[in-house]
């Protein structure tokens, strides 16, 4: 390519690490040089609101739909996501298909005085903006209260310190890549908590027609975490799901076999609707969209307003 090639990312810590390793990665499986390669810092209104859940104010676009825009307007050339940030249905002239190799997509506590979830006192209060993670939480343990919190990873453990609330849950992608492991009070198992659909996957994504572009990516992408984030994403797409929609889904791969869990939960956290499933890892998409519908059937839409 005779052209800079320029990275549309968020501007936060944990964004810029993601945006870098999208860059690394280009390189290292083409034959770009790091002066070929630039990332533009986009500030977007999921950064620009903290203090109301994404569902209140446009849903989870809210961090995806300018740096989307810039990449309509031909402003930059790759965009990088946290996959689980993205609404579940592609943008009109934009394709996402290409992802990075899947970091830990587990979900981790942390409270100040390292107690586990199990010890935390009667109606201690949780740190969490994801209506999944509340009702998750609820299941283990209905004694717990959740309480709305925004803002990045050290923006939420600053809060935590300042004794806001007893314990927050987040990523373990996140807290790994910015090496504050030690922080972790307590790691959950996917059986325990189902992550959110595309957790711990960065998805770079281009326009639709841009097929220089489109080779670029198909050489950085990782075909495993492919296979896994379409299944999980399709159980998204079926449900019709958006930041309200508590839903959660983990693919595996061993050999050639994908299985796929999902639990969805009604409007009120009450219900409780589950499906696992295996398939041979060719069928991976086609096992989402079974997935999602089986899900859909057994809820009959209470899940939805």
């Amino acid at each position: 390519m005779n052209k800079i090639i320029t990275i549309g990312s968020r501007g936060s810590k944990l964004a810029l690490i993601y945006a870098h390793n999208a860059k690394n990665k280009i390189v290292q499986n083409t034959n770009l040089n790091d002066q070929d390669i630039i990332i533009k810092e986009i500030t977007t209104k999921g950064d620009q609101i903290q203090d109301v859940r994404l569902s209140d104010v446009g849903g989870k676009g809210l961090f995806s739909t300018n740096i989307e825009k810039e990449l309509q307007d031909k402003k930059i050339d790759i965009a990088v996501h946290a996959l689980k940030d993205m609404p579940a249905l592609e943008t009109d002239g934009l394709r996402t298909d290409a992802f990075l190799k899947r970091n830990d997509p587990r979900e981790i506590l942390i409270t100040k005085n390292k107690k586990k979830l199990k010890d935390l006192k009667v109606d201690a209060i949780i740190g969490t903006s994801s209506y999944r993670r509340e009702f998750q939480i609820k299941k283990l343990r209905l004694d717990l209260n959740c309480k709305l919190i925004r803002g990045n990873v050290d923006t939420r453990i600053k809060k935590l310190n300042d004794g806001l609330y007893d314990a927050i849950i987040l990523s373990y992608a996140g807290v790994k890549c910015l090496t504050i492991e030690d922080k972790i009070t307590e790691v959950f198992s996917t059986e325990e908590i189902i992550p959110s659909a595309g957790q711990g996957i960065i998805a770079l994504q281009c326009r639709i027609n841009d097929q220089e572009i489109i080779n670029l990516l198909d050489k950085a992408n990782h075909n495993e975490t492919y296979l896994r984030a379409h299944a999980e994403r399709n159980v998204l797409k079926v449900l019709e799901g958006d930041c309200e929609t508590a839903v959660g889904a983990h693919a595996i791969i061993i050999g050639d076999q994908i299985t796929l869990e999902a639990e969805l939960f009604s409007l009120d956290g009450k219900q409780k609707f589950y499906e696992k499933k295996s398939s041979e890892i060719g069928n991976a998409k086609e096992l989402g969209i079974e997935i999602g519908k089986m899900l859909k059937k057994k809820s009959n839409n209470s899940y939805k307003r």
